[in-house]
């Protein structure tokens, strides 16, 4: 899973699915012939944290990294089918724990250079196994500690050795592969948690996806260009991608983005659900459609930091003492759990555009979804019951509650900047908190700073947020609910479970990976949704419907639930 900067309704967790697509579409009632050139023109909210697909660990880099890097395998946008990508074919051994991969021998880096098998032995061995290296993805190719062994065959052939089942192996073989040769040097000097940064020239960024980084302006824009090597052909086997262009405006707000789409300026917009009723009026003369895909594939929620660690710098405390206390007490966090309105967030800020959440799997994956979860209805009265068992008091009536050493019930609550909805979200919850006596501090704070506090220096007390959903299978959420995964978001990188319900769901994710039942997987993921329903690490709020809005202008567009929009994005092209 990675952070996600906004609400974002538009894209699946794994990013964007290459799909091999249809040639010809049919727009307003007759078949376009697809052409080359054109652009697509979209927006973001923040500049890039990187360039570097190994460390990232929130969207603003992924938007970025998965136009210019692919893997091995593909899912299907439609039935979430693992296809061939980099690799053309496999075999495994009858006791499922060898795979043999054989690599395309068309396929060269954006820079002309053959991508080989060291390129793929390299990014597993040298960069995600790499202790020095804090890649989240480690998280998901350790299985009880153990790693695989990647070795390679020969110049177009991978070997992998499992230590035991993965049940989600081929999907995982998405992963993003990067070249040796341009990487290999940081590596060796040590340099490479430095390397690609956003002050990198463009030329530098080597890729073998259907686009490159061409243009980086900070606080303006992303432009991108064909990549002139790209291997994939369309069904005439003629080139592609066909846009000549793809822009990203980074842009204020998701208010900003949304005046843009209206005046012209950019060509998809990702909707709220207070901006639906607007644009609906003018679907039909605005020359654009809007695509509701279903819920959000994602989760949103409110988190409390409960890192006992020491600052190595200051030598303080992440969080104080007292503060831990409140924290990690499930008694507190339930109390949190019952004071959120989600009927009153689901009105006013999503315009009844969307679906309570309790469970940690989105509900759009019916196969692993357990609706049988504990649920916190709005209700202040259980609350107060809750923050009374957890020893807080209002003792000299002065509308604040305190611990039992006498702490006023005071943090700091943080979401990012621009993110309208969070910061509406933010104010409806913060009201009841402070209903129920607590003194919370509401502060806004640059995305890519966000997530540089959640995932390194730690210094937050709670924090309104979104994941991208675990994609097609649970395990890759493991980087989120192993208590040693770098996005344990309340308390990261635990050397042993700080709980005991922390060790039951590592049990579960070890256990769930390595059994290819799906009946039995499911009875297993079940009760990890139980568990965090019952202990609410995250206090989940609501999803969103996925509505996107697309100008009239580009064929080839085959929206899927879980894909979105442009998961064919090399097919996609401007009709003129």
């Amino acid at each position: 899973m990675r952070i996600k900067k906004l609400l974002d309704r538009s894209k699946f967790c794994l990013g964007v699915f290459l799909f091999f697509g249809i040639l010809f579409c049919v727009n307003t009632g007759f078949a376009a012939v697809p052409q080359y050139g054109g652009q697509l023109v979209m927006s973001t909210t923040s500049d890039p944290k990187s360039f570097n697909d190994i460390l990232a660990k929130e969207t603003s880099t992924s938007d970025v990294t998965e136009l210019i890097f692919e893997g091995l395998t593909r899912t299907n946008a439609y039935d979430l089918s693992v296809e061939p990508n980099l690799a053309e074919s496999w075999s495994v051994s009858e006791d499922g724990l060898n795979w043999i991969f054989n690599l395309r021998k068309d396929v060269l880096w954006n820079d002309g250079k053959p991508f080989t098998a060291d390129d793929v032995v390299f990014t597993f061995n040298d960069l995600i196994f790499n202790p020095d290296i804090p890649s989240s993805s480690r998280d998901i190719f350790t299985i009880d500690g153990k790693e695989f062994k990647v070795e390679k065959v020969d110049e177009h052939t991978i070997k992998f050795i499992l230590p035991t089942k993965f049940a989600p192996f081929l999907r995982s073989m998405s992963q993003a592969i990067l070249p040796k040769h341009k990487l290999e040097n940081a590596v060796k000097e040590k340099k490479f948690n430095f390397t690609w940064g956003i002050d990198t020239p463009p030329s530098e960024i080597v890729g073998t996806g259907p686009f490159c980084l061409k243009e980086y302006k900070p606080g303006e824009r992303l432009v991108f260009t064909p990549n002139p090597y790209y291997w994939k052909k369309g069904k005439q086997g003629e080139l592609l991608p066909y846009l000549g262009r793809i822009i990203y405006l980074i842009v204020q707000s998701t208010d900003t983005m949304l005046l843009k789409f209206m005046d012209g300026e950019i060509d998809s917009v990702v909707l709220r659900g207070t901006d639906y009723p607007l644009l609906k009026e003018r679907e039909a003369k605005g020359n654009f459609k809007i695509y509701d895909l279903g819920p959000d594939t994602g989760t949103n929620f409110l988190v409390f930091n409960e890192n006992t660690g020491i600052n190595s710098k200051t030598r303080q405390p992440y969080v104080p003492a007292y503060k831990i206390k409140w924290f990690s007490n499930p008694d507190f966090r339930r109390a949190v759990a019952y004071a959120v309105d989600k009927k009153r967030i689901l009105e006013i800020v999503l315009n009844g555009l969307g679906y309570e959440q309790y469970s940690a799997i989105s509900q759009t994956r019916k196969d692993f979804y357990n609706p049988n979860v504990t649920k916190y209805e709005y209700d202040l009265d259980k609350a107060r019951e809750f923050l009374h068992k957890a020893g807080f008091v209002d003792k000299d009536s002065d509308g604040v509650l305190k611990d039992t050493e006498g702490n006023k019930l005071e943090f700091t609550l943080l979401t990012n900047a621009g993110a309208t909805e969070r910061i509406q979200m933010a104010g409806i919850i913060r009201r009841d908190l402070e209903n129920l006596g607590m003194k919370v501090n509401f502060q806004l704070v640059e995305f890519n700073t966000l997530v540089s506090k959640l995932t390194g220096t730690y210094d937050w007390d709670a924090i309104i947020l979104g994941l991208t959903g675990g994609g097609s299978d649970p395990h890759f959420g493991n980087n989120v609910w192993m208590s040693s995964g770098q996005l344990h978001m309340w308390y990261p990188a635990q050397k042993t479970p700080a709980t005991e319900w922390e060790k039951r769901i590592d049990e579960i994710f070890i256990a769930g990976v390595q059994e290819l039942d799906e009946k039995k997987r499911k009875v297993l993921y079940d009760e990890y949704q139980q568990i965090v329903s019952d202990q609410v690490p995250l206090i989940y709020t609501v999803l969103n419907s996925k509505l996107v809005a697309v100008r009239n202008k580009f064929g080839n567009l085959h929206p899927t639930e879980f894909g979105g929009v442009f998961h064919n994005l090399e097919e996609i092209y401007q009709i003129k």
